[in-house]
């Protein structure tokens, strides 16, 4: 099977990567320059169209995802499969999938959850909606990039999927980090701390991939607080939409991120979260 990739960010990138170690990857392209060296790059996404029977998508946002898609249909082939491993709404989905059903192709939203290291181990968690024998088609392709695959419903399920992973993230970061700023309020050794703590009820993999990093105060991104805010503002969207009344955690991790970045943080780990409860826990309460 012959696969590409659109969008070389720090996920993109590191699944093209895996596509090429397994033979797969024919072709690639990014919107910048320069990403592309050393793989099969191509000038436009209608090109990488031409070439593969599997395109991975890998941008930012709604928008990008239905430009790259608008820009691709001119070299769409029947029977091609665009899997979308972004983090967008239900409706882009279903857009998505409308445009490319009317050239005879298809639409799988194929959100990730990993992080940067899973994206380079070729590791990551691919939640999957559309059609489940399209899945079955190219799931060895998406194994080189994925280690769990998990078919989760119609157009749309994956991105749902993926809105419940993003709140869920979104409280453990706020536990982790509160948590952590606590243990340095109460003059512990972070570092033994984190130790003793991951072996236990408390252990999770973010305080085992992000704890010693944001105690030392380091907050090179893994996941950008940024997308992850915007993610949120699609989880309360979906929300809404469904219905539903309040979700705390995710208004509170929207404030707690918007405050943030407006300090500039919004390039930053999410785990930059750990410099606003540090600062909240410095601060010494009023006797009111």
């Amino acid at each position: 099977m012959k696969c590409g990739v659109l969008g070389l960010g720090a996920m993109g990138a590191g699944m093209a990567a895996n596509l090429q170690r397994a033979g797969l990857l024919a072709a690639c392209w990014n919107r910048g320059p320069g990403r592309t060296r050393g793989l099969p790059g191509v000038s436009t996404p209608a090109a990488a169209a031409q070439r593969c029977d599997l395109l991975l998508l890998s941008v930012s946002r709604d928008a990008d995802v239905l430009e790259v898609l608008q820009a691709l249909l001119p070299g769409v082939r029947q029977g091609l499969v665009v899997a979308d491993t972004s983090t967008v709404s239900g409706a882009t989905c279903v857009k998505a999938a409308a445009l490319l059903a009317e050239r005879g192709a298809h639409f799988l939203d194929c959100p990730v959850s990993g992080g940067v290291e899973g994206a380079r181990a070729g590791s990551l968690v691919m939640l999957v909606g559309g059609d489940a024998k399209r899945l079955e088609q190219v799931q060895p392709a998406l194994e080189a990039v994925a280690s769990r695959i998990f078919h989760m419903g119609p157009t749309g399920a994956g991105q749902a999927a993926k809105a419940v992973n993003q709140l869920m993230a979104a409280g453990i970061n706020q536990a982790v980090t509160e948590a952590l700023a606590f243990g340095e309020l109460l003059d512990l050794d972070l570092e033994r701390l984190i130790e003793a703590l991951a072996g236990g009820a408390a252990g999770n993999w973010f305080l085992n991939h992000r704890g010693r990093t944001m105690a030392r105060g380091e907050f090179e991104p893994g996941f950008k607080l940024a997308l992850h805010h915007k993610d949120l503002e699609i989880c309360r969207s979906m929300a809404r939409a469904a219905g539903g009344g309040a979700l705390p955690i995710l208004e509170m991790t929207l404030a707690h991120y918007a405050e943030l970045m407006q300090e500039g943080a919004g390039e930053l780990d999410i785990s930059s979260l750990y410099r606003l409860k540090r600062r909240r826990l410095a601060q010494k309460p009023r006797n009111d």
